[in-house]
């Protein structure tokens, strides 16, 4: 199967997905590990969450100018790994934040957040530019053969970036399982064990001391109990204890940092073993001098006009969904923290199912595409649909959570308001989170593919980098408004946050279809 594709089309998915393995790995636990070693509020740490995911992408904008007027692809790409490597080593540190160290270690936290956004920026559009190239050189050395080997070429470029899009799911499917393991590792070599919740309660005690609510006194000495730990009853002895396993607990999560690091060794050795056979993206040809008439460019740039209002149109729904879809790593993660048993999974391991259904689900998909059914539904139509399915994603979370009552996840993790016995009865089953990211995913293969493809027909041809860039811009903005999900999480009963995305889907399924007729005639 590879064979039919450029030889340097597996070496480039090697490299991709060792970089994937290590973002993953990290921005798996990355909201909880803020909440568990800073006692950051999950508002505050959703909006340095927010931040760090908006950056990438928009900083993928400034890697792509970077290597364009350089015309260094190569080079760009291995100081993007090198940048990335140094951010996660700086995050396998483990220094412990403490009342006088918080200001700046949070502060060196971020920086290194932002090495890691900003190698991202310079790794990621341009790797996927130089694959691009691949099938340019592939589909030349073609049509240098025969009409025939051309046109059997050009029917290699999209399988070659499923196989492409596979390795970095791949990636993402293997690494939220590292972190929970080196985590509860290194808990167990201490004498301890991993719990969700004792992260917040031990902070809450330290800050807190004496002046802390009996009943989460009461829950935490529960919970220690439940390891063999004695809470003891003098409280500068027991903030002790609670200091001693936030210590515990964070340092296994800085070592699985120390996995991130070693992935992104792996990608770059494996980049610069193969270097020699990735192309350099061609330089863009200066365009021929046309002269037209008054009518013929007033006809164009009615024309270019009209694409350019669909190609935003597009993109504002885009915005919607990427902020629906990507509160897996915001609110769905502390959803699965709080209100889901994680006696047997803890909650960065809900990150891989995703990825898990995109490599289950791809090619049916792409084989429903194929198909009669597929073939007459538009571009447009598809990208609706895929809204709607999102909206039924949140319906099912909207209508479990108001059927189970819970409560805003502020006042269901405060024990005068919910007792611990309670709380732990009301606790989801792995099914619930399984449900949600299977319509998410189905969701995802029906937008963000189709996306790319939409933004490629309606671009007018001297405008395709800047309009492919609007595209990640759109995904920035997604990101950008991440941390109203988490804001809302904490501040109402749990199923209205669910319910506003819900609402959100729907209204943009319906503004879609409402567009689907103009779309489709602007795309022919």
């Amino acid at each position: 199967m590879f064979n039919s594709h450029p030889k340097g089309l597996i070496p480039a998915a090697l490299a991709n997905m060792g970089e994937r393995f290590g973002y993953y790995i990290m921005n798996a636990v990355l909201v909880l590990f803020l909440c568990s070693k800073f006692g950051l509020s999950n508002s505050v740490a959703t909006g340095i969450y927010s931040a760090f995911y908006c950056g990438i992408y928009i900083l993928a904008l400034v890697g792509g100018l970077i290597a364009d007027r350089t015309q260094n692809y190569k080079t760009t790409i291995q100081w993007g790994l090198i940048i990335m490597a140094l951010g996660y080593v700086i995050l396998s540190i483990p220094i412990m934040a403490t009342g006088g160290n918080t200001t700046w270690l949070l502060t060196l936290t971020c920086c290194a957040l932002f090495m890691i956004a900003f190698g991202n920026g310079l790794f990621k559009g341009n790797l996927q530019a130089i694959v691009g190239q691949m099938y340019d050189n592939f589909e030349a050395d073609a049509a240098k053969i025969s009409p025939e080997a051309l046109a059997e070429a050009k029917t290699k470029r999209d399988p070659g970036f499923q196989i492409f899009y596979m390795f970095i799911n791949v990636g993402g499917l293997v690494a939220p399982f590292v972190a929970p393991y080196l985590r509860s590792w290194w808990l167990g070599v201490n004498s301890l064990a991993y719990n969700a919740d004792l992260p917040a309660l031990c902070h809450q005690l330290i800050s807190e001391g004496s002046n802390m609510a009996p009943e989460a006194i009461a829950k935490t000495t529960e919970l220690f109990a439940s390891m063999g730990v004695v809470l003891p009853e003098i409280m500068e002895e027991a903030q002790a204890v609670c200091q001693n396993y936030l210590n515990v607990f964070n340092t296994g999560v800085h070592y699985s940092f120390i996995a991130s690091v070693a992935a992104m060794v792996i990608s770059l050795v494996i980049f610069i073993a193969y270097k020699k056979i990735f192309p350099t993206p061609a330089k863009k040809q200066t365009a021929q001098v046309v002269e037209y008439t008054a009518e013929e460019r007033l006809a164009m740039a009615t024309e270019i006009k009209q694409r350019l209002l669909a190609l935003f149109a597009v993109l504002v729904i885009a915005v919607f969904f990427w902020w629906s879809f990507h509160q897996n790593g915001t609110s769905m993660s502390l959803f699965a923290r709080d209100f889901v048993n994680t006696s047997i999974f803890p909650p960065e391991i809900w990150q891989a199912v995703n990825p898990f259904f995109v490599c289950l689900l791809t090619f049916p998909i792409m084989w429903l595409f194929g198909t009669a059914w597929g073939k007459k539904i538009s571009t447009p139509r598809k990208i609706a649909v895929g809204m709607g399915i999102a909206a039924i994603a949140y319906l099912f979370m909207t209508c479990y959570c108001y059927n189970a009552g819970y409560p805003s996840a502020h006042d269901f993790t405060d024990a005068k308001v919910v007792d611990v016995n309670t709380a732990a009865s009301m606790k989801a089953g792995a099914w619930v989170l399984i449900v949600y990211y299977f319509f998410m995913t189905v969701a995802e293969l029906f937008i963000s593919p189709l996306g790319l493809s939409f933004v490629s027909k309606v671009a007018p041809k001297n405008l395709l980098g800047l309009c492919q860039g609007l595209w990640l811009g759109a995904t920035a903005i997604g990101n950008g408004l991440l941390w109203i999900g988490p804001l809302m999480y904490d501040k109402f009963p749990i199923w209205i946050c669910w319910s506003v995305f819900m609402t959100v889907c729907l209204i943009s399924m319906g503004i879609m279809l409402g567009m689907v007729k103009w779309l489709e005639k602007v795309t022919k």
